[in-house]
This record gives C-alpha cells, structure tokens and sequence, in this order.
C-alpha cells in the first residue's frame, strides 16, 4: 500500500516542477533542476547516519544549540547535494539556498570552506527557533520507512533534535536514537539519547515530523503543501495511536520495532551495548586527562567541550538504569548476572582494570570533568563524586529556573521536578555510603557562602 501511494506521489507531482528558471551566481549555492525526492530522503538519512558524530559540529567550529540541530544538519547536507533548501525567520521571512544577500562573499567546493555558505548557515540559526520548526516541517506516519535517521523532532517550544538511527535488534532502551544538543548556543558535542517525548500537540505539529520540500512555482521557490508529502501524517496526534501503550514513547517504539523479544537474548544483547560504549570510553577519558591534569580544561572551555563526556556519561546511565528496572521485571538471575559483568574487563590505564560489574554498581559516580583523575572518571572516588553531582545538579535547578520559569513554566516544573528528585537520590546514597559528615557540613556552608 505504501509503495502504491509513493509511486501515485511520482506521476502527481514528478521530481521537478518543470518551470524553467534562472540562478544567480550570488545566491549561496545553485541546484539546477535538482528536487528533493523519497530517493534523496533516504540519501540524506543514509548521509545523517554515517557521517553525523557527537564532535561533529566542534570539527567544523559551528554553534549551535537544541533548536539548530535539525536547521543545521538539513542545511548541510543539502548544501552537499546542491538541493533546494529553505528555512521560514523569526519574522515569517522564507530565506533558502537562492537568496544572494551573501553574494560578496566567496564560494568554495567543500561546504565547510565555502564562507558564503558558512555565513549563511550562522544567520539561518539566529533566526530559527523551535517556534519556526512548525513552518518548516510537516508531521508524518510513524513507521521505519518515515522515522529515519536526519527525521526531525520537537516538544512544543521547548526542545528539539534528530534522529541519529534506528536499531531494531532489542539492544538498546529504545529503536529509536536521537542527536541533541544543549542551550545555550555554543560550539559543543551532541548528545546521544534514547528517543524520549511527551504527548505531541497537534496546534503545533510537535513530536517527529520532516523538512518540507521546496518548489519553484510562479516566478518564485515556495514550500509544498505540507499534505502532499509522501510520509504526511497526522496519526501520532489521535487518541488511538496510543492505545495499548504507556506512553507516546512507547507507542513509537512499538510501531517501529514491534518484535518481543526473549528476555535472555535481550539481556546479551543490552549487556553487550553497555560494555562497548564504556570500551568507547577508554581512550576518550585516557585523552582527557593526558590534556587537561594540569589545568585548563575548566568546565564551559572550548577544551572541556573536547574533552569531557557529560553527554555520553548520561546516555551509559539510562541504559544501566534500564538494565536494573529490565532485570527486575523479568525476575532474572541476579548472582549470574553479576558472574557474567566480572568476567568482562575494561582496561581503564595501563596498569588498571575494572570489571562491568564495577560500573554497574557505581555508575552514578562516574566523573565527567576532564580534569578528574582518573580513578574519580571511573567512579573510584564515590563519596568526592556524590558531592560533584550534588553541585551540579544544585546548579541545574537554578538553570533551569532562571531560564524556562518565566518563558516555559509547564517544562520548568517538570524538568525542576526530575532534578529534585536526583537530588534527593543523591543524598540518600552520601548516607547509605556513610561518607563524611564533617565533609558534607563544610560542602554544604561552602554552597550556602557561609
């Protein structure tokens, strides 16, 4: 059926308009009789997945933040392709690859040299917000032939990312994978995280949806009508897409990999994704602390974006943490679960081991500062890192605060919520850890400048 409504698609509307027109050699690039297509879609996904890494915007010395990504990434590729591209500004101004305001400046072959399209991509930015999302992209059917890798999300005005890839084997939290960043704008890694969204609103076309086509029609480019997309969809906005479901997570996970899978098959296969993003881990945090022991890798530095692994940290956690709830339910084997972690060794220097099992009992202790020995990195200095994360999270509370109360105060309660309650954890395991009281008196009047 759905092959039948892509080839319809085809002989309605046909790769190109048609329309002869004429380029400007000052616009920011050319496209010729190029259109976007289902075919480039999957070039575009296949480009995303294969060539998209969590430092791929600090190789190329590019801020950005959570509402750029999806801007970023599209324009990017597009400019690679030389396919029309358009994005709609704060002031409802639709700009796209044949705008010629940077036409004095010159070009280059590889996209990352080109100036003029550089200065381009950094004005796109500033005037894109996840407010102009909606104008930009159309909602779609959720299936594993329209959520793709490069397919866009967004929660309200709050948040918005990509998607990295899909992996449907039952080895990770959830099939679908995403790239993220953080606010404000800066040059910075991308996080990967497990796709997680609330309920999308169907007045703003949130949740996942794609980038709309542009057209050359009457003299100018305009967009497609969003309803005639290949993958449009409202689906994901009714009541019954989520029956049956917990939540709208879950309803997505389901549509795309519907397979259950054998608890034991799944419990190798999560045990064994652990085990590879921590091996992953080795050289980044060797690499770190070779750079930064002395010094000058201070949270927020362009070093410590390099070198430090927060976003990484945070995604090793939610699979552990999936690991413990999945162990559970299922009423596995706990004393062979721990026999199976101690056998996999993960060599953290040249002269230290730790086991699997180690991290998995002292996750939560894993340091993200460069700087940090590296026993602190691997959670070897539990009671020092419960007072590090108490900091932090102290810290992200008045963040979040300061910056979404006034703007987004549904988003503020919840987010300030989950972060209270990380607190409370963390407190709670300073006291069954029995770390030093006199440490956490002199640390509390410390953060409360006495």
């Amino acid at each position: 059926m759905i092959v039948l409504i892509f080839l319809l698609f085809f002989m309605i509307v046909g790769p190109a308009s048609g329309e002869s027109f004429k380029e400007s050699s000052l616009q920011v690039w050319m496209v010729g009789e190029r259109r976007w297509t289902i075919e480039e879609e999957d070039r575009y996904a296949q480009w995303v997945e294969a060539n998209l890494t969590e430092d791929f915007f600090i190789r190329h010395k590019i801020p950005v933040d959570c509402a750029d990504v999806p801007y970023a990434v599209r324009w990017i590729y597009a400019r690679i392709a030389r396919l029309p591209v358009a994005a709609t500004t704060k002031d409802h101004k639709l700009i796209g690859h044949w705008s010629t305001q940077w036409g004095n400046l010159p070009t280059h072959k590889e996209w990352h040299k080109d100036q003029r399209f550089r200065r381009a991509l950094l004005y796109i930015l500033s005037e894109t917000t996840t407010r102009t999302l909606p104008l930009d992209t159309y909602p779609i059917f959720i299936a594993p032939e329209s959520v793709t890798p490069g397919t866009a999300f967004f929660i309200t005005e709050s948040h918005s990312g990509i998607v990295a890839r899909i992996i449907m084997d039952g080895s990770h939290v959830h099939p679908v994978q995403t790239w993220e960043a953080s606010y404000p704008a800066k040059i910075q890694k991308l996080n990967q995280r497990n796709f997680l969204s609330s309920r999308p609103e169907s007045t703003t076309y949130s949740g996942l949806v794609k980038f709309r086509w542009p057209i050359f029609e009457n003299g100018r480019w305009s967009y497609l009508p969003s309803k005639k997309h290949p993958f449009y969809s409202e689906e994901q906005y009714s009541s019954h897409f989520y029956e049956g479901y917990i939540d709208y997570a879950e309803a997505v996970a389901r549509r795309i990999d519907p397979k259950q899978y054998d608890p034991q098959e799944r419990l190798e296969k999560l045990l064994e994704t652990i085990a590879n993003y921590l091996r992953e881990r080795i050289p980044i945090v060797l690499a770190g602390y070779h750079r930064c022991q002395r010094g000058g890798c201070r949270e927020g530095s362009e070093l410590w974006e390099i070198y430090s692994t927060p976003g990484r940290d945070g995604f090793i956690m939610l699979l552990i943490d999936y690991l413990r709830e999945f162990v559970e339910l299922n009423q596995l084997d706990q004393e062979e679960l721990k026999k199976k972690m101690e056998t996999v060794y993960l060599p953290i220097s040249k002269d230290r081991l730790v086991t699997l099992y180690h991290v998995y009992q002292n996750y939560l202790w894993l340091s993200s500062h460069p700087e940090d020995s590296i026993e602190a990195r691997w959670g070897l200095k539990k009671c020092d890192m419960i007072l590090s994360k108490i900091r932090a999270t102290e810290s992200s509370i008045r963040f979040i605060e300061r910056t979404y109360r006034k703007r987004d105060p549904k988003y503020a309660h919840f987010a300030t919520q989950q972060q209270q309650e990380i607190l409370q954890r963390l407190i709670e395991e300073w006291n069954r850890s029995q770390c030093q009281r006199e440490k956490w008196l002199k640390e509390t009047e410390k953060r409360r400048g006495f």
